[in-house]
């Protein structure tokens, strides 16, 4: 998908009706240190520092539907407890997201509970009942489900196997799909793909397929065979099914297997890359693209929400700023504008990784610098370098500064390893994007006093710190012009 096209899809998507039906979950981080091992048992101690909440399962799915610019309709069951408010709570105007959810009394809101520490997942806690919903609650869910459908374009049926996607809510589903005329697509962790019926789209994983035709799902081969198996045990039109790095494999009713990659991303966390994945094909087909860019579309999604912690979900901007990346070398992808410092950076953050920041005019690149800046990428886990825009050099070093334009400079930046963003800057100083970036560690020369470290007072009010780096005798910028001067 090139990038016209995925401005003008991203820009169709807006006001498109998906609904979203299934199993809705709370998904809980909770994020500690841990510093200790237990005395009572051979475990770790987290010291508790923060959580969030946020919607899981086809509440996940509803969250990407609305990220991506679509009204997105919620249609699940919740119980009569603490956690049922707290889902009721996560839909809304302010979530973009209608919430459809009926109550329950004799199950509990299904409650996933995941505790992190240093980026890592220690325990996750699940409280639920697994049970088909039945009687009253079921005949409540099928009205809704039949009302909230109206005006959609496409219908999402995550079935996660909590008891909610019913044979009464999945025929529900099956006619007001025929009823909108609208795409209907099912997510599923079912052993047999033939309870969903004349679906358009049956969209399991690669462990989910080996589950429903007891066939392996490793190689190519292997999946066009399960595949295969696959159509001739349901009456479904397709089914698609999601293989992580290996991208997705797509199998159409007496048209054979297509396969689609993407470069793969680096991965922090999977959870929820399902849910985006099917939020973006539903939101792609809502707006008549064909089946092949719905998926493509979902491949840059799902790439996006990996690189997150946790259940996340992927905004236009970041699809933008992917898709450029996919085009661009690997160090030009690495030059960023602030404001898409801050997102990286609240993305680091995320995965408890520690954020350094240094700065400077980095004219022409020498042995000096080198040594600088890796010594200041030991002091963190990713390192950004303000770089002066050509008129803050011109003003800091005089006429004839700098040598090399901004372009030439970022570049060379960015090609270094021990770089992990370059963001140019036009002030005299870096302190708006040190305000922006708030690094754990702020990083100069050793040719600086601590007291003349622009920044310092506002990293170290909230808890950061300053380093002075080593500098290397007899290299800088200035001493190579004079070499160069004298030579001439």
């Amino acid at each position: 998908m090139d990038l016209s096209a995925l401005q003008h899809l991203l820009h169709a998507i807006v006001g498109a009706r998906v609904v979203a039906v299934g199993d809705v979950m709370v998904d809980r981080f909770v994020y500690g240190d841990v510093g200790r091992i237990s005395p009572e048992a051979p475990i770790p101690v987290m010291a508790r520092s923060h959580e969030s909440v946020m919607l899981g399962g086809a509440g996940n799915v509803a969250r990407n539907l609305a990220a991506l610019g679509a009204t997105a309709a919620l249609v699940g069951v919740v119980g009569n407890d603490a956690a049922g408010a707290e889902a009721q709570g996560l839909t809304g105007s302010e979530a973009g997201v209608e919430g459809y959810l009926i109550h329950d009394a004799d199950r509990p809101t299904t409650v996933k509970t995941r505790f992190v520490s240093a980026g890592q997942q220690l325990l996750r806690l699940d409280e639920e009942a697994v049970r088909p919903v039945a009687g009253e609650v079921e005949r409540k869910l099928v009205r809704t489900l039949t009302d909230a459908a109206r005006g959609a374009q496409v219908i999402l049926l995550s079935d996660y196997g909590k008891g909610v996607v019913t044979p009464a809510v999945i025929q529900a589903a099956l006619a007001a799909a025929q009823r909108e005329a609208a795409v209907l697509i099912v997510d599923s962790k079912a052993r047999s793909f033939a309870r969903y019926g004349a679906t358009d789209v049956i969209k399991p994983n690669a462990a989910e397929l080996a589950y429903a035709t007891d066939l392996p799902t490793e190689t190519d081969a292997e999946i066009e065979a399960a595949l295969a198996r696959a159509l001739e045990l349901s009456a479904c039109k397709a089914v698609l099914v999601t293989r992580s790095a290996k991208g997705m494999s797509l199998a159409v009713r007496g048209e054979g297997v297509r396969h689609f990659r993407r470069p793969p991303p680096e991965v922090y966390d999977t959870s929820g890359a399902g849910d985006t994945a099917l939020a973006a094909i539903g939101v792609a087909l809502a707006v008549g693209e064909a089946l092949d860019v719905a998926i493509d579309f979902a491949l840059l999604a799902a790439g996006v929400v990996v690189q997150k912690a946790g259940t996340a979900t992927a905004s236009p901007d970041e699809l933008i700023e992917a898709e450029i990346a996919q085009v661009r070398a690997p160090a030009e992808a690495k030059i960023a504008t602030p404001e898409r410092m801050a997102r990286e950076i609240a993305r680091w953050r995320e995965r408890g990784l520690r954020v350094g920041f240094t700065n400077g005019c980095f004219d022409i690149l020498h042995r000096g610098h080198i040594a600088y800046l890796t010594q200041a990428r030991a002091w963190c886990d990713r390192l950004v370098v303000g770089l002066n825009d050509d008129g803050s050099v011109r003003r800091l070093k005089g006429d004839g500064r700098p040598v090399n334009d901004l372009e030439s400079r970022a570049m060379v930046l960015a090609g270094l390893s021990s770089v992990d963003l370059v963001v140019p800057f036009e002030d005299d100083t870096p302190l708006a994007l040190i305000e922006a970036a708030r690094p754990d560690v702020l990083i100069k020369g050793a040719d600086y006093s601590l007291d003349d470290v622009v920044g310092r007072e506002v990293v170290e009010a909230y808890g950061g710190e300053v380093k002075l780096a080593d500098l290397v005798k007899g290299h800088s910028t200035t001493a190579t012009l004079n070499k160069l001067a004298r030579r001439a």
